[in-house]
């Protein structure tokens, strides 16, 4: 299905980014099901066939085109000293032209969850977006009781700009987000989020 992996690793201090490979199925699989409850709270319905091998690769297959096309880029969170899957984060809906504006997303498994690390994956991200692929502007979205989620953005550099009425669907609703925004040469200083 694929003649060749994209090259991509960006480094952080205690784990690596990368794009999903086909060899990461089983170990995403149990990340994901060890704490449905967890992530379904703040996630978009999963689709019923979410864990089958043939959604996986279908993953797999858009994480490469989107990052091939410069689209996007869904890296998973690899722990550097024990090479175990711990979450995901997604830089998409990359906008070229005068925009140089990316949205990013992610998750972290439940055991892995408010130790840091997605602390070190977003700054990773951020960093390369603006060093490397000359982007402006990182977006980020997130209910306004997902205090942890607000945190790491705000830790990360993000500074809250308003409110978006029935943004996405979560778990079945849809549901208001609150928006961040973390800009290459911000003079914003520190804002109110309200």
């Amino acid at each position: 299905m694929f003649l060749r992996a994209p090259k991509v690793r960006i480094e952080a201090p205690r784990l690596y980014l990368r794009l999903p490979e086909m060899t990461d199925h089983l170990h995403w699989v149990a990340l994901r099901e060890q704490g449905v409850e967890f992530l379904r709270q703040w996630e978009p319905d999963w689709a019923s066939n979410h864990f089958s091998k043939r959604a996986f690769q279908n993953r797999v297959y858009w994480a490469r085109k989107s990052f091939d096309s410069d689209d996007g880029m869904p890296l998973f969170l690899i722990n550097k000293e024990t090479d175990q899957l711990m979450g995901a984060i997604t830089l998409d809906n990359i906008r070229r032209g005068p925009a140089q504006a990316g949205t990013i997303g992610y998750w972290v498994g439940q055991e892995f969850a408010r130790a840091g690390y997605m602390t070190e994956a977003i700054n990773a991200v951020v960093n390369y977006a603006f060093a490397k692929m000359d982007l402006s502007r990182i977006e980020a979205a997130t209910l306004p009781e997902n205090a942890p989620s607000r945190g790491v953005l705000e830790k990360t550099g993000f500074k809250y700009e308003g409110v978006a009425q029935s943004y996405l669907q979560i778990n079945g609703r849809w549901r208001t987000h609150v928006l961040y925004a973390n800009l290459r040469n911000d003079r914003r200083g520190k804002t109110d989020a309200g």
